[in-house]
């Protein structure tokens, strides 16, 4: 017999915290610096349109096989990457 959790694991990604500073802690270093960059140079009313496009990739990049999507892609694979995913699905064109 073998030990098996009573309830399974629970496989979805946590949010990231929709604030400035949790979106850029969730970023990688290179995607941190344009976060911060383009958030400080948006017009008052950009800030949140700003942020909710930096929350998905980052929330993205959270997903389990997010970068061998990626790479799939890249190679031509006929797979599409999550970030154009994201784009698509809410017309964005990022």
């Amino acid at each position: 017999m073998t030990a098996q959790p009573e309830h399974p694991a629970d496989s979805r990604v946590p949010a990231v915290p929709h604030t400035i500073n949790a979106i850029g802690d969730a970023l990688s270093s290179a995607k941190r610096l344009a976060f911060f960059a383009e958030v400080l140079a948006a017009q008052e009313g950009d800030v949140p349109a700003v942020m909710r496009r930096w929350w998905k990739t980052a929330m993205l990049d959270r997903a389990p096989g997010a970068e061998t999507s990626r790479a799939n892609a890249a190679a031509g694979r006929r797979l599409v990457a999550v970030d154009d995913l994201a784009a698509r699905l809410d017309g964005s064109g990022r």
